[in-house]
């Protein structure tokens, strides 16, 4: 990867781990257009692409958003908790659940690739106003 590729995820990154909440690509490439008027959409998703794909960022699939691994950064399985309410996403691994799910799907003959497991409900803060 160039440099000006590495320059580009870690500017991503940061962005991301500024967030209040999870982000769009779109919302990303908005934000970096201040600092990078030519941009685009491409750039932003390769990007993207190449941060998830390394563990660093997660796709929240049900948003169609993205936000900064909030762990090490050394698993790729996590299970995400997404407020309706508030719109926070908390990121907790559960290495057990993991296994037991593709164990199960595994007695088809089912061979898992990857796993995306999102929980949406109301966080603490929220559920305590409702």
């Amino acid at each position: 990867m160039t440099k000006r590729g590495e320059q580009m995820r870690a500017e991503i990154l940061a962005v991301l781990r500024e967030a209040d909440g999870a982000m769009s690509a779109y919302d990303v490439l908005h934000r970096l257009q201040a600092s990078h008027p030519k941009i685009a959409p491409p750039t932003v998703y390769n990007a993207l692409a190449a941060l998830t794909k390394t563990g660093r960022v997660h796709r929240v699939e049900s948003l169609k958003a993205y936000i900064a691994c909030q762990c090490d950064g050394t698993h790729k399985l996590a299970v995400l908790s997404i407020c309706d309410g508030c719109g926070t996403v908390e990121e907790r691994t559960a290495p057990r659940l993991v296994e037991n799910l593709s164990g199960f799907v595994e007695e088809t003959g089912f061979m898992p690739q990857r796993h995306v497991i999102e929980v949406h409900g109301l966080c603490s803060s929220c559920s305590s106003n409702a």
